[in-house]
């Protein structure tokens, strides 16, 4: 393996930093963030706490940037009433719901050390937007704002202080303990960037009325100014005689900003505590950015040594906390007060008269936000969330009081969300969005409140509680102390008197952190799969989160459906199911009483090559085809509903049919019509249909375009041609009909300014009345050429125009905006690429298939979807834009003459409608051949409770809608599907029906257990404790978990656990006896056998083995040993512990041995320990090696032979300096990595009994994880370390500078940006390229490594030939400039190895980076061509490269 390629599979999830600001609107124009655009809410009536503004959340996990927007569900609001089910956490305030919304979503090239976000300082009606600062390794700084014309975010300002030229600021110092931090003064005026430990930078806020803001506003009045950063300077901490800055905050209520530090004057350390303990002091420093002045205005000393967090006090109070692990300080200019958290807090002269809470806690490393001006909500390192109140009288605080409130998920960051919300973002477990209430008995559940109880959401969020039934929302009312938490008011102070309520009322799923994983099969795998159907057998088990948050989490990749039934139906073209009901006349009302999502389906069509079934869908399939007036003797090209579920349609090849249950109401024969228009064609039939009632749109072999046109009074329909489609010139390619629905249909808000006039519901063009409650209908068509054109219906005026939909550009804008510039443009650039001689041109592609498509949601925006000739899937999302002068940006050049008609046209046109191209991550293109499939695109409202749409073909896969985001799950299972719908009767409740290429029919329900609202189906296995390793115990299909929770114990139990044996006696470090009784925590561990539930319910643990008091579990494997007295093969679980008794005791560890068995009615699962022996040192990794166990115990690995009684050591080697993190064993050759000291490769020979070291690396690497990587012939040894990179090193001893082989070489380096833990060597799967060139048998023995990190993302590392590497590089330099990146960062920075300072030679640069490929594909058609022409290759051989790529590592 030379060459590799490195690729992400799942993006983190661990959530970093979390904060929120108006990004994508304004404090001024907050009513539509609460309500929607066009909601008329009786606001004025509520007697409650009014909301206000709610701003975006803006939150990092990685190197991922997501915006939310926060909708908020007003009790009584359209949407709640008619929803008609009760949301995650009851009522609140007038509120019955909150949900997060993605507004978007970026994959930086770089890492977010720190965010803040830089407010535009208005008061509530303010038209300013905040900006978004964000904070890259060692001193990059980036300014974001939204944009409105792109719906995106857009760069306003970078600042880079590193490189040659700022050498100086690091003072010859090359390693520092942390990144970069940002804070912005709370009014927005300036922001400070603390750097290489004494560097700080102030940017400087753009003053409203210069700079930049004027222009801004004189080119483009749309009314959106975000706060922009002017200008950027450096002070030299240093020069202030501050010397170790721990945090720096901005504090409230100066007229110029004022900066508070909180610095270190002398260190201290752990021996001298006791005498040199306040060592901290703050400093405020009055910031001139004009005069760029910094004088000392206050100072505060003897603060004590822990004291690392400051937090500035909102107005009117103003001043400073600040948090150390065992005080809390208040200071200001004129006050200062504290309050001592447990017993060791001192006071720095040692007298004994603090303020103490009335309950002891430590504060170290916690979270903090201000949920009123003068109580702030703490989240410690136990998740525990604390109130701390502020008592004052007029400025000056009297005292602080804590309270205890309730138990949460373990914080890496709060962030308050306008006056009524906070959100806990967490690594370690999944974030939540709360809503709190202050006041007195704001809640009804206060009758049943303990103290303190119950968490307020525990990670265990199975579907059910995703989807919310009515049922299980009354559940969690019940448990009242489970949702609203009250700090105690025992004081009878005025601030103590504030009661807080809290309510969860959203939650992100997080994967991470990724400890370990193991790779076993399903529970309903298929044992008769082959090829790429065979991997979704698998699913990756790993151990997640930590403490209480701890879980186990079962990942798979693609879905595979819970099977009802399945039937051989050889040659089907498609399905469609139908509704009828019979006791529906006439009346269109009725429809009102039963809720559409609940009707049954009536019939199941199914189409075949020459005939068409028909079965009826009661408690069984029974098939009527005889007996109903359906058309049988040819096969159906659709078939529908129509009039309010009233009737059916069936479109067959020479036309149509409506029926009313089983029997016909009408005949149409569209053939006669092809001959009356002159045309004498016979053979023009109906080659495919759209319907949308009461419309249908058909399609007819020789290009031209019919609709049906239904009429709700009589239930007939009535044929017409459309005069747009037959006067053009232009051939359509594909064509549907768009059903936009609602009594306020979302693209009338773009046709018009009038949208802001809500509640008014008349049509534009509205004849038919009683469509009025049912929305519009447009027709969405594509042309030969590429172009788009979206049509009014029935009436068929163009309302939106796009040139070259085809080439797939980011934006779409109507053209009459957009194109209206130089047309003559466009046709040069396309003559000059065919003049160039390609063997490829944009001219032969086509959209072959288009949809178009809302889904049910208050603010949901329409999704747009074309499939062209070559498989490309491109995907847009409707935005809503508002030119709001003529002059805008965009037609500045437009012709006057050319103004006026667009404006006499405009009164129809959506001139305010704009898509936005989404990147989906979909695996592999589809390689079937033209035509075979119809439809491919099938879209279901309501499967188990999801909405999205299915992609048919030889790569399926579901796109579900959550959150306003496409998530794409594949389904391998059955290999290619030709058809698809959903069904839903008695025996399959919202379940689905697909038809397989072999000609299988099956009838299936989604897995309920999974949660889909994640970058892979995920379900979590709360586990209530720390899982640390798992492993796959194949034969019996069980896992193996090491698992640790605290537990509390006296004190004097745990001294006398921590004795040398040797000699034996306790001694008290003069502690008096009741300090002797304290209780103490200490970490349990025990190792939990677990079982996967067959019917897919919570896992069941089948044993648990307990470890001695004080004894970790470090590893634990399945191995295979060569019993040496009967000479076969013991498949046995192998644990290595250690004992952790501080450093008095010699180290010792445990080797245990265990074989797993089940009784003989397999109901009981059998654990016996065989064997254990007590070994030196810690014994910290284990491996079978050819029948033996290879054991690294402290400082030497051992290998040993297992008897069957006893393991007797028969080779060893004092190899690793300190501590094995892993070992790998291939055949006879080991890896073995050290924590400190890097890789060790060596081998073991049979016949000497010696075990020898091969290679080494020399340099000085701390490592997370080793594994082989085996490509054909060749091996390669891959380690990853604690500076976030990858490593891949070879043996070569015939080279020179391997130094006669004793040193390992560099073959490949790259910086991954996460800590990756465990590696995983998988074999890659064939690809139809590799079956071109079957001569090659290098390829089948070719391996992957799949690989999980801390943050929650997965990748792997995949070998690559030289030539596709050599291709995919030269594409990768190229796109490096081609493509706009983000925050302006820079991806080729970004992965080159980062070494911290330590010497470091470079290694060579063999590795492709996917992330950066994978935006080739979201370029237009014309720039690919063009890029691909510049490295000398084509685009398919390209795109058929990177497709190789992702199908041969779709594992799971």
């Amino acid at each position: 393996m030379s060459f590799a390629a490195y690729r992400m599979m799942h993006w983190p999830t661990g959530i970093e930093n979390c904060d929120s600001a108006f990004i994508t609107h304004s404090r001024a124009d907050f009513v539509p963030a609460v309500t929607s655009h066009s909601d008329d809410l009786d606001s004025d009536w509520h007697p409650r706490r009014d909301i206000g503004p709610v701003p975006n959340l803006v939150v990092t996990a990685g190197n991922v940037l997501e915006v939310y927007v926060v909708r908020v569900l007003e009790e009584g609001g359209r949407e709640s009433r008619s929803s008609g089910e009760v949301r995650r956490g009851g009522i609140m305030d007038g509120v019955s719901g909150a949900s997060l919304e993605l507004v978007c979503h970026y994959r930086l090239h770089g890492n977010v050390e720190s965010m803040a976000i830089l407010s535009s300082r208005g008061g509530d009606g303010s038209k300013k937007r905040d900006s978004i600062i964000l904070v890259f390794q060692e001193a990059k700084i980036s300014v974001l704002e939204f944009d409105d014309s792109i719906h995106s975010l857009r760069t306003s300002s970078m600042h880079c202080f590193e490189g040659p030229q700022w050498l100086h600021l690091k003072r010859g110092r090359e390693s520092f303990a942390r990144g970069p931090v940002v804070k912005v003064d709370p009014q927005g005026r300036c922001g400070g960037v603390l750097v290489y430990g004494l560097q700080m930078i102030i940017l400087k806020a753009s003053q409203a009325g210069s700079g930049l803001v004027v222009d801004d506003e004189a080119c483009g009045n749309t009314g959106a100014i975000s706060a922009r950063v002017e200008s950027s300077y450096l002070i030299n901490l240093r020069d202030l005689d501050v010397k170790h800055v721990k945090d720096f905050v901005f504090v409230h209520g100066y007229i110029e900003p004022v900066m508070v530090i909180l610095h270190e004057q002398e260190l201290t350390w752990a021996g001298r505590v006791s005498w040199k303990h306040h060592t901290c002091m703050i400093s405020a420093l009055s910031i001139s950015t004009t005069l760029k002045q910094h004088p000392l205005i206050w100072s505060a000393n003897n603060l004590p040594h822990d004291a690392y967090k400051l937090l500035a006090v909102p107005s009117p109070i103003g001043g400073v906390l600040v948090i150390s692990a065992n005080s809390i300080h208040y200071n200001s200019q004129s006050a200062s007060c504290m309050l001592a958290l447990n017993n060791y807090a001192v006071s720095a002269d040692s007298s004994q008269d603090m303020p103490r809470s009335n309950f002891n806690v430590e504060l170290d490393a916690a979270n903090a936000t201000w949920l009123v001006n003068d109580v702030a909500l703490l989240s410690t390192k136990t998740g525990e969330l604390l109130l701390l109140a502020l008592v004052y009288d007029g400025r000056v605080v009297q005292r602080l009081d804590l309270s205890k409130s309730k138990a949460s998920v373990l914080a890496s960051g709060i962030a308050s969300i306008g006056n009524s919300l906070f959100f806990l973002g967490s690594r370690l477990g999944d974030s939540l969005l709360v809503q709190f209430s202050c006041g007195v008995g704001s809640s009804g559940l206060a009758s049943n409140l303990k103290d303190e109880g119950g968490d307020i959401e525990v990670d265990a969020h199975t579907a059910k509680r995703m989807r919310r039934s009515s049922s299980d929302a009354l559940q969690d009312m019940v448990g009242g102390d489970e949702l609203s938490l009250y700090g105690s008011a025992a004081n009878n102070t005025e601030s103590a008197q504030k009661n807080f309520s809290f309510a969860v009322r959203d939650s992100l799923i997080n994967i991470g952190p990724l400890k370990d994983f193991s790779y076993g099969l399903r529970i309903n795998a298929d044992p008769n799969a082959t090829g790429i159907a065979k991997q979704s057998n698998y699913e990756l088990v790993c151990c997640s989160g930590h403490g209480k948050n701890g879980a186990l989490c079962i990942l798979r990749q693609s879905i595979r459906p819970e099977m009802i039934t399945e039937v051989e139906l050889p040659g089907c073209k498609g399905i469609w199911t139908v509704y009828h009901k019979n006791t529906r006349g006439s009346i269109a009302d009725s429809s009102r009483m039963v809720p559409d999502d609940d009707e049954y389906h009536a019939y199941l069509i199914i189409s075949l090559e020459a005939r068409t079934m028909v079965l009826e869908t009661g408690d069984l399939l029974t098939e009527v085809t005889e007996t109903v007036d359906y058309f049988v003797h040819g096969r159906t090209i659709a078939a529908g509903n129509l009039f309010g579920r009233r009737r059916v349609i069936q479109v067959y090849e020479s036309g149509a049919r409506i029926l009313d249950g089983s029997f016909m109401t009408q005949d149409l024969n569209l053939v006669v019509n092809g001959n009356e228009s002159g045309n004498a064609s016979e053979g023009c039939t109906v080659l495919s249909a759209s319907i949308s009632d009461p419309y249908v749109l058909l399609t007819m072999t020789d290009g031209s375009i019919r609709l049906l046109v239904g009429d709700s009074s009589s239930c007939s329909v009535s044929v017409s041609a459309p005069a747009a489609f037959g006067s053009s010139k232009k051939c359509v390619s594909s064509c549907t009909l768009y059903h936009d629905k609602g009594v306020e249909p979302w693209l009338r808000m773009t046709s018009t300014d009038a949208w802001l006039s809500t509640g008014v519901g008349e049509t534009i063009d509205g004849t038919d009345g009683s469509l009025q409650d049912q929305g519009d209908i447009y027709c969405v068509a594509c042309y030969d050429n590429g172009d788009l054109e979206i049509f009014d219906v029935p009436n068929f005026i163009s309302v939106f125009y796009v040139d070259k939909f085809v080439s797939g550009k980011s934006h779409l804008v109507d053209h009459q905006i957009s194109d209206l510039q130089k047309p003559s443009e466009v046709d040069q650039n396309s003559q000059e690429l065919i003049s160039h001689g390609r063997n490829e041109s944009s001219q032969n592609m086509k959209v072959i298939e288009v949809a178009m498509q809302r889904w049910s949601g208050q603010h949901s925006r329409p999704f747009l979807f074309g499939i062209l000739t070559d498989g490309t899937i491109l995907c847009y999302h409707a935005y809503l834009f508002e030119n709001t002068d003529s002059g805008s940006k965009i037609d500045d050049s437009v012709s006057i003459d050319n103004s006026v008609s667009s404006s006499n046209m405009s009164s129809s046109r959506l001139r305010n409608l704009r898509f936005l191209r989404v990147p989906l991550d979909i695996q592999g293109r589809d390689d079937m051949p033209n035509g075979t499939l119809s439809r491919r695109l099938s879209i279901f409202k309501n499967i188990s409770g999801y909405q999205g749409l299915f992609l048919c073909g030889s790569r399926p896969a579901w796109f579900m809608v959550f959150r306003e985001r496409l998530r794409v799950h594949p389904q391998l299972c059955d290999g290619p599907i030709v058809a698809f719908t959903v069904l839903h009767n008695v025996n399959c409740n919202h379940g689905l029906i697909y038809v397989t290429s072999q000609g299988v029919l099956k009838i299936c329900q989604l897995p309920s257990t999974s949660n889909y609202d994640n970058y892979w189906p995920v379900q979590k296995v709360p586990l209530k404790g720390t899982p640390h390793q798992v492993t796959y115990f194949h034969e019996k299909n069980l896992y193996p978990v090491i698992i640790s929770a605290p537990v509390q114990k006296p004190l004097n139990q745990v001294l006398s656990s921590m004795v040398d044996q040797d000699v034996g006696h306790v001694e008290n470090h003069n502690l008096s006896a009741d300090e002797l009784q304290q209780t103490y925590s200490v970490e349990e561990f025990e190792i939990r056998i677990l079982e996967p539930e067959k019917s897919g319910g919570p896992w069941q643990t089948r044993a648990t083995i307990a470890m001695h008091s004080s004894e970790n579990a470090l590893t634990i494997r399945v191995v295979t040993l060569l019993n040496a007295t009967t000479k076969e093969n013991e498949t046995l679980l192998a644990v290595g512990t250690a004992y952790v008794q501080g450093e008095d005791v010699a180290a010792r560890g445990r080797v245990l041995l265990f074989s797993v068995g089940k009784d003989a009615d397999n109901s009981q699962t059998l654990v016996s320990e065989v064997y254990s022996k007590e070994l030196k040192g810690a014994i910290s990794a284990l491996a079978s090696l050819q029948g033996h166990l290879l054991i690294a115990s402290g400082p030497k690995i051992i290998l040993h032979k297992w008897t069957g009684a006893e393991l007797n050591g028969i080779a060893f080697y004092d190899v690793p300096p300190l501590y094995v993190v892993s070992l790998n064993i291939v055949k006879n050759f080991i890896l073995l990595g050290d924590i400190h000291k890097s890789i060790y490769f060596l081998s073991w020979k049979e016949q000497g009994a010696q075990l020898s070291l091969l290679a080494k690396d020399f340099g000085s690497l701390d490592c997370y994880a080793t594994e082989f990587l085996i490509d054909g012939s060749t091996l390669s040894l891959t380690v990853s370390d604690d500076q976030k990179n990858i490593q891949i090193f070879y043996y070569a001893p015939k080279s020179t500078e391997s130094w006669k082989g004793q040193k390992l070489l560099s073959r490949a380096e790259f910086h991954v940006g996460a800590h990756v833990t465990k590696f995983l060597r998988l074999q890659m799967l064939s690809t139809s390229s590799d079956k071109a060139c079957s001569t090659v048998s290098d390829k089948t023995n070719r391996f992957a490594l799949l690989f999980g990190t801390l943050d929650g993302s997965i990748g792997c590392i995949a070998p690559l030939d030289e030539l596709t590497f050599r291709r995919l590089q030269s594409l990768q330099k190229k796109l490096g400039d081609a493509v706009p990146h983000v925050g302006g960062l820079n991806p080729r920075s970004f992965r080159q190895f980062h070494s911290n300072g330590k010497v470091h030679r470079r290694g060579p640069d063999s590795i492709v980076d996917c992330e950066l490929l994978c935006h080739y594909e979201m370029l237009p058609l014309e720039e690919q061509l063009e890029i691909a022409h510049q490295i000398g290759t084509t685009r398919s051989q390209i795109l058929s490269n990177l497709n190789d790529l992702s199908l041969g590592t779709s594992f799971l």
